[in-house]
């Protein structure tokens, strides 16, 4: 299936990107918070409005020029076979982490995602890996390995950042699964906005303006008493 940004997805490619984006998925990105738990132990978070907020920067300033932006170069490398292209945009987002903490949930992540697709056959015999893989790379990976579109794995790929994120605030806000039921789908037209940022964004642009989700997770590095992996 060729890469396109519009088309309905096929039976088995819209089972894989279900697969893909399941919490039950087993990459342990239910354990980490991305500095949202800093966030609200020194007060920026604290109600569902803010909440909401909070979210909604991330998600323009951040995802949509800097994961989706990159999920559309590593998809279309990983289409073409081009591994030149895929170790250097997985390069790239590996420097777009701007703490030790979230390197470590990117290349963790990615490396068990990369597990999964071996235990399920689905890694492909390109390209050698390097040693280093973000879950990003990985993601690209196994969403081609499904069919599924460019589109749909921006799709996918913001959708299952909220939802981790609204569990976090479930646990640390805290705010009821109402409220978070609210908030997710209040922000499904930003998912789409999103997402046609990410595929208009030029390389020159690819990059994230969020100093204070920085410093929330260097601060969470040291907090004192903590739900999430750091």
């Amino acid at each position: 299936m060729t890469p396109s940004t519009e088309g309905a997805l096929s039976d088995s490619a819209l089972l894989g990107l279900l697969q893909l984006t399941s919490p039950a998925l087993p990459i342990g990105g239910f354990a980490w918070s991305q500095g949202l738990e800093t966030a609200v132990d020194l007060g920026w978070v604290d109600s569902d409005t803010a909440l909401e907020y909070w979210l909604a920067g991330v998600l323009s300033e951040g995802l949509a020029h800097t994961d989706l932006a990159l999920l559309v170069r590593l998809h279309d490398a990983c289409h073409r076979r081009c591994a030149r292209q895929f170790r250097a945009w997985n390069q790239y987002t590996l420097a777009c982490r701007e703490t030790r903490e979230l390197h470590e949930e990117d290349t963790q992540m990615g490396a068990a995602l990369i597990r999964v697709l071996r235990g399920l056959d689905l890694l492909p015999e390109w390209p050698a890996l390097p040693s280093d893989v973000s879950y990003l790379s990985a993601f690209a990976l196994a969403a081609v390995a499904h069919g599924v579109t460019v589109r749909a794995a921006l799709t996918g790929l913001a959708w299952s950042w909220l939802e981790n994120q609204l569990a976090v605030a479930c646990k640390t806000v805290p705010i009821g699964h109402t409220a978070a039921q609210r908030i997710q789908r209040a922000l499904h037209p930003a998912i789409i906005t999103a997402c046609d940022l990410a595929l208009a964004c030029p390389d020159e642009q690819i990059g994230t303006s969020l100093p204070g989700v920085a410093l929330a997770s260097c601060h969470h590095e040291t907090q004192y008493t903590r739900l999430f992996r750091s």
